[in-house]
């Protein structure tokens, strides 16, 4: 069964500090799989709360990424998506508003989307803060409570050239 969150409850997840371990860098490095390369990293939360990182980049188009940070509810055997930073490469609408957009965005779950019987992240916004893959994690782990490992020497966007 699917877990359901209030906005509020979003909003606490979305925030609550993230602790990368010592290895990400390795762990978040993209491997191929069919058509697409793909990672995915788990990071458990200051509160206990078990997190997923997926990282997701077409082999074909460059612009088709998709960063997701979903919550693994201790009830459900689903992901919940908190939050999913799109590239440009399909249009998108926003079902409850009806508007339509084609470019970069980022997809927020809410809790009038999951109301409506939608996808919990359906609703979407365009932004101009990301223009390629690595551009658009650094803006995840920035928004979404991250932190690097303590003593890390080298940031995680010199690594990525971001």
């Amino acid at each position: 069964m699917p877990a359901k969150y209030s906005d509020i409850e979003i909003a606490r997840k979305v925030e609550e500090r993230k602790p990368l371990p010592d290895n990400y860098r390795d762990r978040i490095q993209l491997r191929d799989k069919r058509g697409h390369r793909e990672r995915e990293l788990d990071v458990v939360g200051s509160a206990g709360t078990q997190y997923r990182l997926i990282l997701r980049q077409s082999n074909f188009n460059t612009m088709d990424f998709s960063i997701i940070l979903a919550v693994n509810p201790a009830d459900s055997n689903q992901l919940f998506r908190l939050r999913r930073y799109n590239g440009k490469s399909h249009e998108h609408t926003n079902q409850i508003e009806g508007d339509t957009f084609y470019d970069f965005h980022i997809h927020h779950a809410t809790e009038r989307y999951q109301e409506s019987g939608a996808r919990e992240d359906a609703f979407a916004e365009a932004t101009d803060r990301y223009a390629d893959f690595n551009a658009a994690l650094r803006c995840m782990l920035e928004d979404c409570g991250f932190d690097m490992p303590e003593g890390d020497q080298q940031s995680l966007f010199e690594e990525f050239g971001v």
